[in-house]
This record gives C-alpha cells, sequence and structure tokens, in this order.
C-alpha cells in the first residue's frame, strides 16, 4: 500500500512539473510571436497600455465624441470624487485578487487556487488619472476612431450590468486610491484567461500590435520595446 501510495504521489508531482514547464513553455513562445498592427489606419484617438509590474490596464479618454465614461462610471464611485481627471484605465481580473489582495503578503491559498480553476466571480478596476509620463510601463498608442469605437465595444461588453444596463459598482473598502473603483464583470478567470490576456486581446479588437497569447504582463510590453 505504501509503495502504491508513493508511486502515485509520484506521478502526481512529475505530472505537475511538466504540466508547469508546458505552460511556461507556450506563455514564453506565444508572447513572442506577433499580431500585426493594422496598417493604414489614422491617428484619431490617443491610448495607453499601463503595467504595474505585473496587471495591464488599457488607459482612454474618458470623454470624446463616441463616449463618456464618466456617465457611466461616475467620479462619486471614488471616494477623492475629483471630476477633473482626463483619463480612465480599465483592467479586467478575479475578483478575489482585487478585494481581498492588497499586497503579496495578503494572498491566500485558496483565493490564488479559485482564480487559476475559475472558481470565482470577475471584476472590473477603473482608475481615474489626469496623465500619465511615457515610460517602460507606460506605453503611448494612437488609434483611428473606428479603432476606438471597436475598443469601446470590447470594454463594455465585460461589465456586468442590471436590469437597467447600467454597469454594477461594487461598495468596498479595498481601493488602491482615492481615484479607482470597481463594478462586476462578466468571465471567469483563470490559467489560461488572465488579467493581460484580457487586455492583450483589447489590443487585437482595436487593430494594435499584441501578442498571439499572453498569461503575463512581460509578453504584451514584449511587442512594444
Amino acid at each position: 500500500m505504501l509503495k502504491k501510495t508513493l508511486k502515485y504521489m509520484g506521478i502526481a508531482i512529475l505530472s505537475l512539473i511538466l504540466f508547469v514547464g508546458l505552460y511556461l513553455l507556450a506563455a514564453f513562445s506565444l508572447s513572442r510571436m506577433s499580431v500585426a498592427k493594422e496598417a493604414g489606419e489614422s491617428d484619431d484617438i490617443r491610448m495607453y497600455i499601463l503595467t504595474n509590474g505585473v496587471h495591464t490596464d488599457l488607459v482612454v479618454p474618458i470623454c470624446t465624441q463616441y463616449i463618456d465614461w464618466s456617465k457611466k462610471l461616475p467620479f462619486e464611485n471614488t471616494t477623492g470624487k475629483d471630476s477633473s481627471a482626463q483619463l480612465i484605465a480599465f483592467g479586467w481580473g478575479d475578483k478575489g485578487f482585487y478585494l481581498e489582495t492588497p499586497t503579496w503578503n495578503d494572498l491566500k491559498f485558496s483565493t490564488a487556487f479559485k482564480a487559476a480553476f475559475a472558481l470565482s466571480e470577475s471584476a472590473i478596476h477603473a482608475t481615474y488619472y489626469h496623465e500619465l509620463p511615457e515610460t517602460k510601463n507606460c506605453i503611448k498608442l494612437d488609434i483611428s476612431n473606428e479603432q476606438y469605437q471597436r475598443l469601446i465595444a470590447f470594454i463594455t461588453s465585460r461589465f456586468d450590468t442590471d436590469s437597467s444596463g447600467n454597469f454594477i459598482y461594487i461598495k468596498t473598502n479595498a481601493n488602491y486610491s482615492d481615484s479607482d473603483a470597481f463594478y462586476e464583470a462578466k468571465g471567469k478567470y483563470n490559467l489560461f484567461y488572465t488579467c493581460n490576456t484580457w487586455a492583450n486581446n483589447g489590443l487585437k479588437s482595436c487593430g494594435q500590435k499584441a501578442c498571439v497569447w499572453t498569461p503575463f504582463d512581460k509578453g504584451i510590453f514584449y511587442q512594444y520595446k
């Protein structure tokens, strides 16, 4: 019985090591393969991709002729209630990570396990900015009006809505600053569809250079070296 137990434990450990190895190999390889930027488009709208070193946000103007995000995500939902901001950043991800893990020291095994295997809900993190300087962690992109409308459709499609079609604000004290808020979102975070996969797909939706697939922010920013 002991030999059988050890044998099965060994198989399980080796299988886990193999899975992790294949996952990381796929993440590295596919994130180095590029989806090309659409050619011949005008530069009408300025957006940004922004990373904190782990998580990628898509940043767009708060108000254009196509949408006023402050009507759908009111400044009043932030603790600062500052209505002078010009930009808004969107990040999609696991609700448990967002609300229960302010720092990596607060990460619980249960939170990570649920996130990895799509066992929890998702949320959208919206952050207002007055301006953003270009750095290695903040890349400026200029897209056309038509591309921006596609990006708007991509972002709004991930928000969960109430019976009136309004985005659902999450009341919480887990805000990262006085200029952000959380909203209920559609979809399940998992190992193969992470916050960075979502941002990468957002870039694809509006015809920008992107990875074939990536679970990590490093893949996206590799494309913009």
